[in-house]
C-alpha cells in the first residue's frame, strides 16, 4: 500500500471514529477498532488477520466492565454507516461480510433490548462464536 493510501485510510478511520466516540466510549474500543479497519482495508486482505482482529474486539464487548450500551452502539453505528468506508467488505467471502453486516446491524441491543439482539444472533457472545466459526 502506498503511503498516502495509509494516510487517507487513516484520515477515514478517525473521522468515522470521532463520530461514534461519545463520552463513556471505552478508549480501548479506538485500537481494537483501527486494527479491523485496516484490515478490511488491506491488499491483500489476510483473513487469519481478521479473523483475529475481529475476536478481540469482539472479546472486548463480551467483558463485563466494557459490555456498555454506548460500546455496543458505537461498535455497532461504525459497522453500520459505511461514509467512512473507503473499501467495503464486498471483496471478502461470504460468511466474513455476514458477520461484519451483522455487527452494524442489532449489537446496539445488546444491553437494552438483550432480548432482539439475541434473535438476530448479534449479541457479543453470538457474534463471537460466529467469528470463531469463520473459514480463514
Amino acid at each position: 500500500m502506498r503511503r498516502k493510501d495509509i494516510i487517507d485510510v487513516m484520515t477515514n478511520f478517525h473521522e468515522g471514529y470521532l463520530r461514534f466516540s461519545v463520552n463513556g466510549v471505552s478508549k480501548e474500543l479506538k485500537l481494537l477498532l483501527s486494527v479491523v479497519y485496516n484490515q478490511i482495508h488491506s491488499s491483500p486482505i489476510d483473513l487469519l488477520l481478521l479473523k483475529e482482529s475481529l475476536i478481540s474486539l469482539i472479546s472486548f464487548l463480551c467483558q463485563p466492565e466494557h459490555r456498555t450500551n454506548k460500546n455496543c452502539l458505537a461498535v455497532d453505528q461504525f459497522f453500520a454507516i459505511d461514509d467512512h468506508w473507503n473499501a467495503r467488505w464486498s471483496n471478502l467471502p461470504e460468511e466474513f461480510q455476514n458477520v461484519l453486516d451483522d455487527i452494524g446491524g442489532c449489537l446496539h441491543d445488546t444491553v437494552s433490548h438483550p432480548d432482539i439482539a439475541e434473535n438476530f444472533e448479534s449479541t457479543p457472545e453470538q457474534l463471537l462464536q460466529r467469528i470463531k466459526q469463520l473459514n480463514d
